[in-house]
């Protein structure tokens, strides 16, 4: 199927992004081919699946992830905020997350970092990966050039992909300095030629965050090997099954 489907933080359009509710219902949509996912560490060393760097947004609690052990973190509410039928959601663990899609999802893992924040992240995702068995349906993406280069040296035989949002410059350029096979762009960055030229060089690309139907539309006129990561999968769905 060509312009995929990637659910952006699972279906987090309808429910509380990054959990395991926003993840089984991606699940249930059988023309979700990919979901992304965001990972930091608990101050205890556990992956864990959230975007933010502070937990004030989308949990009941307060300050930043790196400060707080993996229990404390699972008795914060991370649901409550998008409605009550989705109290009690807790941030999860990359495992948990990793053993629901596998099989089933390729994951695209953003790595949540900046400069030494997280000391360990890249060896404790690509631990999880190998043990789940689910190296050939992930790619590990980042901002961060030296988390990328981590991981290259870790795991060369992984994927990696480097998320760019600058409004000058030549993301082309960059991909081939980290070795990256996966750029991972915000949708009004992305053109028609520099999509030909990743795609003519076997580099993936991904449009985020692209959540109306016209928009959709458009990058699918543009290149049809253009990964679209949405929030709103089920508009996907309503734009590509029916035509």
């Amino acid at each position: 199927m060509k312009n995929m489907c990637v659910a952006h933080r699972g279906f987090s359009g309808k429910a509380p992004e990054n959990t395991l509710a926003a993840v089984r219902m991606a699940l249930a949509l059988p023309y979700v081919r990919w979901m992304e996912i965001d990972v930091q560490l608990t101050k205890d060393g556990v992956p864990v699946v959230i975007h933010d760097f502070t937990l004030d947004r989308t949990t009941n609690g307060h300050g930043k992830v790196k400060d707080m052990d993996y229990e404390q973190m699972r008795r914060l509410d991370a649901g409550s905020w998008k409605g009550r039928t989705f109290r009690g959601e807790r941030v999860p663990a990359l495992q948990e997350v990793l053993e629901l899609a596998a099989g089933k999802l390729r994951l695209n893992i953003e790595l949540k970092t900046t400069g030494n924040m997280y000391p360990g992240l890249e060896q404790a995702v690509i631990d999880l990966v190998y043990a789940k068995g689910m190296q050939e349906d992930v790619v590990l993406t980042s901002f961060d050039s030296e988390a990328l280069r981590k991981v290259k040296s870790l795991a060369p035989d992984l994927r990696t992909g480097l998320i760019y949002d600058a409004r000058s410059g030549d993301p082309d350029r960059k991909l081939k300095e980290l070795d990256c096979s996966f750029l991972s762009i915000h949708f009004g960055r992305l053109n028609k030629e520099l999509a030909a030229r990743l795609t003519e060089r076997g580099v993936r690309t991904m449009a985020w965050t692209v959540n109306k139907a016209k928009e959709m539309r458009h990058l699918a006129a543009m290149n049809s090997d253009i990964m679209i990561c949405t929030n709103r999968p089920d508009i996907w769905g309503a734009t590509f099954l029916n035509t």
